[in-house]
């Protein structure tokens, strides 16, 4: 609820009744390949609101640091004896449940540490924003990584240390990068609004997603300034501050 581009942006409603969290469990909830959902939020009071969310639609809780994120990860998996992390945000309302189900085939068929989607993106940002990687690995890089980024993205570990772990990228056929579906600020918010109200089919998947740009190319123009990775070089200045 903190975040500080787009103040609550997980509980903004993108059509009359259903918020951002509640899109992104709807679309996971079309998974063939996932065993649960949880959420990881954290033990901040303004994010009681986000508990009181998961109770209410009978989906697992787990609150812990609102800055070490990577310790939240941890401890969340740990108290509920994950073995296999699928990593999804929860800023993604249109990730698609087909390409999280072929890269669960992939780890699963594999023997890759990480199996991801954006090393380079690909994909829409926000479409497959996914990364799977086991427990163990977890713990190593909960362990192993000591700058504040690494703490703060997850996963930034695995990508500042690629030589120590075997990681697939997992590409679309056409480099669809340019174009975002993650909300970060207002204007992304705006686009995902226009999107699903072009639509009633459930879920929305990324082939749905296309023809909807095709028919409506404005919708692109709403957000098409955004800047990548806009959080993660927020992150990596902190580092220099602290001397990493």
């Amino acid at each position: 609820m903190g975040s500080s581009r787009l103040p609550g942006k997980v509980l903004l409603k993108l059509d009359k009744t259903n918020t951002i969290l509640d899109y992104v469990i709807s679309q996971l909830k079309n998974c063939k390949s996932l065993d649960k959902i949880m959420i990881a939020t954290t033990n901040l009071e303004e994010d009681k609101i986000i508990t009181n969310f998961c109770k209410k639609n009978k989906i697992t809780c787990f609150e812990g640091s609102s800055d070490d994120v990577l310790d939240r990860y941890y401890q969340c998996a740990k108290k509920l004896s994950i073995t296999t992390i699928v990593r999804i945000t929860s800023d993604c309302p249109l990730v698609d449940p087909n390409i999280i189900d072929k890269l669960i085939y992939e780890y699963t068929n594999n023997s890759f540490d990480v199996v991801a989607t954006h090393n380079p993106h690909s994909f829409p940002i926000g479409v497959a924003d996914i990364e799977i990687f086991s427990f163990s690995l977890l713990e190593k890089i909960w362990n192993d990584a000591k700058k504040l980024s690494e703490r703060e993205h997850v996963t930034l570990y695995f990508y500042n240390n690629k030589n120590k772990f075997k990681i697939f990228n997992f590409k679309n056929n056409e480099n669809l990068s340019k174009i975002k579906l993650a909300v970060d600020r207002n204007t992304d918010f705006e686009l995902l609004k226009k999107i699903i109200s072009q639509t009633k089919k459930r879920p929305i998947l990324l082939e749905d997603i296309l023809k909807i740009l095709k028919n409506n190319p404005k919708f692109l123009k709403i957000n098409s300034n955004f800047v990548p990775n806009e959080g993660l070089k927020k992150s990596l200045e902190e580092d220099k501050k602290f001397g990493f």
